[in-house]
């Protein structure tokens, strides 16, 4: 299996962005990592292991961004503005960087997003804020509402990015084209933020997948089980 680290000094977030990408063709998956992780953690926790042969037949190309969550929504140092910009960054970077790689490098046009626990956030955030970009979206047990992290602040930079929020008046019509699946367990810590998520969807006649699995905690397991499963709906 091929694999590249890539870096470079990212101007939307003022310093350096790192990522790994694995395989040589296939379609564009960009694969966030959890809360406050690493662009290496999706392969230390083997979920690169168990969408191994995707990657190898060339079907799928996995692009592992860093996250920046410690400075932006985990950052309780800064203002909740500030956190709220510096993911706005951060989704610039992810756009006009990270995205534009992957389409370039792969010849596709659009690209899948994907992650688990709160790249499952990124991942349903991104997609929804961009949806003529994306055509499929595999959230794993997600969470969806940033309020909980600002300390009672809001504005519309936060409404932006808060998908319990503007996917609620949002007309888009490519987001009645994308493929959506919601990844959670009757154990899971996020079901009911799945459960609210996949309840706006409906409410908009968006048809998606609510996928709640038995006697499964919160945790990669369940998570590495899902991934191969969802990837084979491309």
């Amino acid at each position: 299996m091929k694999e590249e680290y890539k870096k470079w000094y990212s101007h939307n977030l003022s310093g350096d962005l790192e990522l790994l990408v694995f395989g040589h063709s296939g379609y564009p998956v960009i694969l966030f990592p959890t809360s406050m992780g690493r662009y290496y953690e999706n392969k230390d926790f083997k979920m690169i292991d168990s969408i191994q042969w995707f990657i190898d037949e060339g079907k799928i190309k996995v692009y592992c961004p860093d996250s920046v969550d410690k400075q932006s929504w985990y950052n309780k140092s800064i203002h909740p503005a500030d956190r709220a910009k510096n993911h706005i960054w951060y989704d610039k970077a992810i756009l006009e960087e990270v995205v534009g790689l992957a389409r370039h490098e792969t010849g596709h046009s659009k690209i899948v997003t994907a992650g688990c626990s709160f790249g499952g956030y990124h991942a349903a955030n991104f997609a929804f804020r961009y949806p003529w970009l994306v055509s499929h979206m595999f959230s794993l047990s997600g969470a969806f509402d940033m309020r909980s992290k600002l300390d009672g602040f809001y504005n519309d930079e936060v409404y932006f990015n808060n998908p319990v929020d503007f996917l609620v008046n949002d007309s888009n019509p490519a987001l009645w084209d994308m493929k959506i699946i919601l990844g959670t367990s009757d154990k899971d810590i996020c079901k009911a933020d799945n459960e609210r998520l996949s309840a706006i969807l409906n409410n908009k006649g968006i048809n998606h997948w609510l996928d709640i699995r038995h006697n499964a905690d919160h945790d990669w397991p369940i998570w590495r089980s899902m991934m191969p499963e969802y990837l084979s709906q491309l």
